[in-house]
């Protein structure tokens, strides 16, 4: 995975700096979740996958699959094919949405509780958050029966853990 990241890195970075300079970040955006939602079928997958079918082949497939594109983002699709790295194009459009939120101000966070929050549950949550991050926040909410009580925010690589489970583990840790 980390080997992925670390190829597909390069990609999306150039992909969103022409995004940008054409003031196009949603079309690119489109663009990756396309290609990755082609290369997640198996049967592309394998297609791609192939060290029988040419370069130039698998250029004209994924051209033809992913429709209408700009001159830039058939170059880019072009590069991906012509240097075999199709395979990490799920890396690029995640690494690609990463560099779009930091752009747009922006964030996606993930809320877990024991149970389903109300809307004004959900409203304060996010203005609170809007407020300790400095950015729009896009909520989405689930739930975890295994917490018990309390609330588990993801963004990205945070957490901040609210959950009974972790409060007793700590009270735990304390009295031990």
């Amino acid at each position: 995975m980390s080997e992925a990241n670390t190829i597909a890195r390069p990609y999306a970075q150039a992909a969103f700096e022409v995004a940008q300079k054409q003031t196009d970040l949603k079309g690119w955006s489109a663009v990756l979740q396309t290609l990755s939602d082609l290369l997640a079928n198996a049967e592309v997958k394998a297609v791609v996958c192939s060290p029988r079918v040419k370069h130039s082949e698998l250029e004209a497939l994924m051209l033809e699959l992913a429709g209408k594109l700009n001159k830039e983002q058939s170059n880019f699709v072009r590069v991906l094919a012509q240097s075999g790295r199709l395979e990490v194009v799920a890396e690029m459009a995640a690494m690609f949405e990463a560099l779009r939120a930091e752009a747009e101000k922006s964030a996606q966070v993930t809320v877990s509780s024991a149970f389903a929050l109300n809307d004004d549950q959900q409203q304060k949550i996010a203005a609170a958050l809007k407020v300790r991050l400095g950015c729009d926040i896009k909520l989405s909410c689930n739930v975890d029966k295994a917490l018990l009580g309390g609330i588990v925010i993801r963004m990205g690589d945070k957490v901040i853990d609210g959950s009974a489970n972790t409060r007793l583990a700590e009270l735990a840790y304390a009295l031990a």
